[in-house]
């Protein structure tokens, strides 16, 4: 068994499945995501503090599209598969983008299900997530880089029912500036441009209809995790953003599940250094339809 404390990964994801009584953990787990990418392990526990693992669930073929930055895998269940959105940098163009992986079990082997990422092929995007709306249609939100775009952004596009590629344009849900908490930062490759970041985009619908949208950014240049809630119910928004920020002790990129016990739970990984980033599993509770970390 191994603990949280031992465990360096980023971008945590949690599938809970009841039936087994386990959790089963993903996220970057390669020792320097910044560089070449191995493939992603999985954990497998029964308490969120003790793990068994790692699995490997992906390692790519010698032709894979991809050799560096392999980042954020989320497994999501659909139509009686697994589909792991995961974000690649392409060989062919050096641009991020989020593909889909398919398996038919929760530790693999994933192989690729889309012809290369879904995201715009000259987009420069990442962090994509599985949204499924009311009506049961499929959409891929992920955030286009600041380097493109200079204010960071969250966007939304339907998918194909087989998940295999996007149908129509993208929509921009919202850029990061547009909430009050994200400081922007100066990059000296883009000189006097003020720069605003956007990761990791997930949703959680509460027991009253109201759909939240969890995305991380900076606050002068410490990793952070807002909140932004739909007025419509819908995931095209309009999207209305916390004044504040839900974390800001260094952590982000978050997803947000039920314990078995029904705690609501965030998992996110803390601190933002490579190479020691682990897994933070935190209580939220509902406070007058706004997301609170829960005092302990």
């Amino acid at each position: 068994m191994i603990k949280n404390k031992d465990i360096q990964i980023r971008d945590p994801f949690v599938v809970p499945v009841k039936e087994e009584g386990k959790y089963y953990l993903f996220g970057s787990t390669d020792s320097n995501i910044w560089g070449n990418g191995t493939g992603f392990n999985a954990y497998v526990g029964r308490d969120l503090e003790e793990w068994e693992g790692p699995y490997t669930v992906f390692k790519p073929e010698e032709d894979f599209y991809a050799e560096n930055n392999f980042w954020a895998p989320e497994v999501h269940k659909y139509e009686g598969r697994y589909y792991m959105f995961a974000t690649f940098r392409r060989k062919d163009n050096n641009l991020l983008g989020t593909a889909v992986l398919a398996s038919d079990s929760l530790l693999g082997p994933f192989t690729p299900h889309s012809d290369g990422p879904v995201t715009p092929k000259d987009w420069c995007s990442l962090d994509g997530t599985l949204f499924v709306d009311e009506e049961g249609l499929p959409w891929i939100v992920f955030c286009r880089e600041w380097q493109q775009v200079g204010d960071g952004q969250v966007c939304a596009v339907r998918l194909t029912a087989d998940l295999k590629d996007i149908v129509g344009e993208p929509v921009v849900l919202f850029s990061a500036s547009h909430a009050k908490w994200p400081t922007s930062f100066q990059h000296p490759r883009y000189p006097g441009q003020d720069n605003y970041v956007t990761d990791g985009p997930s949703f959680y619908r509460a027991a009253n209809g109201d759909l939240f949208m969890l995305w991380a950014s900076f606050i002068n240049n410490t990793y952070a995790l807002g909140v932004a809630k739909s007025a419509s119910g819908d995931v095209l928004g309009p999207w209305e953003q916390e004044d504040e920020a839900l974390f800001q002790s260094d952590g982000g990129h978050a997803m947000m599940f039920h314990a078995f016990d029904g705690a609501l739970m965030l998992a996110i990984h803390t601190p933002n250094q490579t190479p020691n980033e682990r897994p933070l599993f935190l209580e939220i509770e509902e406070v007058e339809g706004k997301l609170r970390v829960r005092a302990t």
